[in-house]
């Protein structure tokens, strides 16, 4: 579907979007970002999951530098600092 015209593409509902947090133990970006990450993806009923960048190779080769990254749908939606309301208008609209 990443293809596919904005025209003709269904518009997902927020339970159907997919957020991943890429952080990293002892990192307080990555403590801040989540408690965004978990409040608005509660709120949206929206599925989150944390990753841990020390375990995957390809996280970290990729993000090493930009840690937290909050990702959508496997689509990278912002780094560092996670603002809430950017956050929730990425989930409704």
């Amino acid at each position: 579907m990443a293809g596919m015209s904005a025209l003709f593409r269904r518009k997902a509902e927020p339970r159907e979007r997919r957020v991943t947090l890429v952080r990293k133990p002892g990192c307080h970006l990555c403590d801040d970002a989540q408690l965004v990450v978990e409040k608005v993806c509660g709120e949206l009923g929206v599925p989150w999951e944390p990753r841990d960048i020390a375990e995957d190779q390809d996280l970290h080769d990729r993000y090493w530098e930009q840690i937290p990254v909050v990702l959508i749908d496997g689509e990278q939606h912002t780094f560092w600092r996670v603002n809430e309301e950017r956050l929730r208008r990425a989930l409704t609209d």
